[in-house]
């Protein structure tokens, strides 16, 4: 993009503004009249309950935990306030897309900002980051059957029974046909959600310990601020997400709806358990419930683990296949090329990720580094520098002095991510030195 073509598109000097999103030329997808296969199919409300089922799955199982690390006034602001931080990012991230329709992921929007380099390093990023969350529903997933099943089969083989799923519902070509699978994957984790908070409050735990507060070390606190963190991690999504809606101008309808119900149920969810629990809540949480409600949470949750578990291979397998097949017939027709890559792709994302997940032991310490690494900036930070890119462009120092405050923001946004980044990384390694030093680790393909 020129900075002349920005400047014709600049509607004064109140805000950043979006470019007519209209410029078929330059969007990833095209005019797609015509086509057998179009993906610009998604209204805001179907992109928001995507939104939700992706970002609101397992992860909320770890936020009890978070409150029993740091007490409940400090973990109560920290998800408020990262959902608050996350509802600003979302909106620098729409801005940027709707300024740059080329960009149907991160990889792309790499390539704006540092050039190849940018494009190879955000794109792995993406693609090492999904895989690495199939794996984490995967394994969530097969505690729920083992809870089930009072584990009486290997903990491997629940593993591959729960892959099957994943690995057929993540197939399709367009996410308007896992949107709609997406729906009852949001009433599932709400009704288990709801679930979870009944048991534990018909069962609460005798003699259990609550603390507004909690005096804690640099380390621990750190581990309980990652919970939130992680639990808010899906903006690596939204580039894709929005480049297949009909009216990318309403993706910020989608956002308000994702962080509002979000942030509201993580902060209900985590008081209500750590309540009744205390301070020995596990992590998930459901695993502290006894055990026919730790089973019926477990049973209800189990499609969205599913659906979470698919958007991350559909994801993965979609940067690649883009990658490859951009502007090309295959993107939008039904060949046997594209249809045999896309296959293959999926199939090697699903195996990839069932791999990892039962032959390394840390595997579960191993997402949080790609975590640190990937969704601190995909989440946070890089929103900051794609709006400083924009408003350079745009009017260079005279820009960003004229919204200054709108530049502190976003640099201060940089900073946090970097910083959530190298604090998380050194705790994440931390955790897994102190894990093989205690003999805690076990062994590949094991039960």
């Amino acid at each position: 993009m020129s900075v002349e073509d920005l400047k014709a598109e600049r509607e004064s000097d109140k805000e950043l503004v979006a470019l007519d999103y209209n410029d078929i030329d330059r969007d990833v997808f095209g005019n797609e009249d015509g086509h057998d296969i179009r993906y610009k199919t998604l209204s805001w409300q179907l992109v928001a309950v995507l939104m939700i089922a992706e970002i609101v799955s397992n992860g909320m199982l770890s936020l009890p935990q978070s409150l029993a690390i740091v007490g409940i006034v400090p973990g109560l602001i920290l998800i408020i306030f990262l959902g608050a931080f996350a509802t600003f990012t979302s909106y620098l991230l729409i801005q940027f897309k709707l300024n740059h329709p080329e960009v149907h992921n991160m990889g792309d929007a790499g390539y704006i900002l540092l050039g190849p380099v940018g494009r190879e390093v955000l794109g792995l990023g993406t693609i090492i980051f999904a895989i690495c969350g199939v794996g984490s529903v995967t394994l969530t997933g097969q505690l729920a059957l083992a809870s089930l099943s009072d584990s009486k089969l290997c903990l491997m083989l629940y593993a591959g029974i729960f892959a099957i799923p994943i690995l057929l519902l993540s197939f399709p070509r367009t996410l308007d046909r896992l949107s709609w699978l997406s729906i009852p994957s949001v009433i599932s984790i709400l009704v288990a959600g709801l679930v979870g908070m009944i048991g534990s409050g018909v069962n609460p735990v005798p003699g259990r310990t609550l603390s507004a507060t909690v005096s804690t070390d640099f380390f621990d606190a750190f581990v309980a601020i990652t919970n939130p963190v992680f639990a808010y991690a899906g903006h690596f999504m939204f580039f894709i997400l929005i480049s297949e809606m009909k009216r990318p101008q309403d993706a910020m309808k989608a956002a308000y709806v994702l962080q509002g119900f979000a942030t509201t149920f993580y902060a209900v969810f985590a008081i209500v358990v750590y309540a009744y629990i205390g301070e020995t809540v596990a992590s998930p949480s459901f695993s502290s419930l006894p055990p026919k409600w730790q089973k019926a949470a477990y049973a209800i949750a189990i499609p969205n683990f599913i659906i979470a578990g698919s958007l991350y291979a559909h994801t993965a397998a979609k940067v690649l296949f883009i990658r490859l097949f951009r502007n090309s017939e295959h993107l939008h027709s039904h060949t046997l090329i594209g249809w045999a890559t896309w296959t293959g792709l999926i199939v090697i994302v699903n195996a990839c990720s069932f791999i990892l997940s039962i032959a390394v032991p840390i595997f579960s310490l191993l997402i949080g580094v790609a975590a640190t690494l990937f969704a601190s900036w995909y989440t946070y930070g890089i929103a900051g520098a794609f709006w400083l890119h924009d408003a350079w462009h745009i009017g260079g120092w005279k820009r960003l002095k004229e919204r200054w405050i709108w530049t502190a923001l976003s640099i201060l946004t940089f900073l946090a991510g970097a910083f959530i980044c190298v604090a998380g990384t050194y705790v994440i390694c931390k955790l897994i030195v102190d894990a093989y030093a205690s003999g805690s680790v076990g062994h590949p393909f094991s039960c």
